[in-house]
């Protein structure tokens, strides 16, 4: 099965007879991606994450459960990764000319960015027993790096829900698989190797009954006056990342988790992605780009539930 979702497309694999359930399946599949764009597209004006970004109140926005669950994972993932991944950096990420904006004439300069930092960061945003609040009514929420992971998720639930426990589930490059292929052999996954010019390998991998996420800073970026404009913002900084890490892969359970810890760590750099890798036993493996090449990291975690093929 396949389609058009979340500004990109969806692919889901499972071991079924063609029949009239299965294409029964497929409309209730378009129909759960819908739902899920109403609720937490920016793309979309009419939906509830557009309305609470255009709301300029300070008072509570009420929402759904749903996007509460995603905003929740959010907030956790942001509070983890030591404030790197933020749910409300779209206004800098749009500075920077990396949003739906095009290109800036010129690089933002430090009162710019200082202008937009006053409605960017976790402590803006507060989630309360009757929804969402704004601390500034110029606060603007992206879900990007994290609902393409629910939706995964979601679909998982309800392939799993008509009987299907041998599948893999993508959309727009974030992956869950359970059980086996057609044939019996383990899905095997393909972590690509983060050069601009071609399409290649870096490992093949099975991972089990899990999700897998991939987050790289080696296509979307700009250069000015021969300096390296990467789309990843820090919200911290304000400005572009200009560390070495090209490349993080996230292997969970959750491929909401996935989603969002893989921008997190691309964020945070190599050092801070090893280290919080490590402190909470999580499956991580990092890409950094040296002088003569690429240098490989995997954590315990990723040795022990991860095999690799190549």
């Amino acid at each position: 099965m396949s389609g058009q979702t979340m500004g990109t497309t969806y692919n889901i694999k499972f071991v079924a007879e063609e029949s009239e359930a299965t294409r029964e399946l497929q409309q209730k599949v378009d129909r759960r991606l819908a739902e899920i764009n109403q609720l937490m597209s920016t793309y979309d004006t009419t939906s509830e994450l557009s309305r609470f970004n255009q709301y300029r109140y300070t008072n509570d926005f009420p929402v759904s459960d749903e996007t509460l669950v995603v905003v929740n994972e959010a907030l956790r993932l942001g509070e983890l990764s030591e404030g790197r991944l933020d749910i409300t950096v779209g206004p800098l990420v749009n500075l920077w000319g990396f949003g739906p904006n095009k290109r800036p004439s010129s690089v933002p300069s430090d009162e710019e960015i200082a202008s937009v930092r006053e409605y960017v960061g976790l402590d803006k945003l507060t989630v309360t027993p009757d929804g969402l609040n704004k601390a500034h009514p110029m606060v603007y929420v992206d879900l990007s790096t994290i609902a393409k992971g629910y939706g995964v998720d979601q679909l998982a639930e309800l392939i799993e829900r008509h009987g299907h426990t041998n599948y893999l589930i993508e959309i727009g490059g974030e992956m869950r698989v359970r059980g086996h292929r057609g044939n019996g052999d383990e899905w095997l996954i393909a972590i690509e190797k983060p050069v601009v010019n071609e399409r290649a390998v870096q490992k093949v991998v099975s991972i089990g009954n899990n999700a897998i996420a991939t987050s790289g800073d080696y296509r979307n970026y700009y250069e000015e006056d021969g300096v390296r404009y990467s789309h990843l913002i820090d919200p911290q900084t304000g400005k572009p990342v200009t560390h070495n890490l090209v490349s993080v892969t996230v292997v969970h359970p959750s491929s909401m988790t996935a989603d969002g810890l893989a921008t997190a760590f691309n964020v945070m750099g190599w050092e801070g992605a090893k280290r919080i890798a490590e402190q909470e036993s999580l499956a991580v493996f990092l890409i950094k780009k040296t002088e003569d090449g690429f240098k490989e990291f995997a954590s315990p975690e990723f040795d022990r539930i991860v095999d690799v093929h190549n």
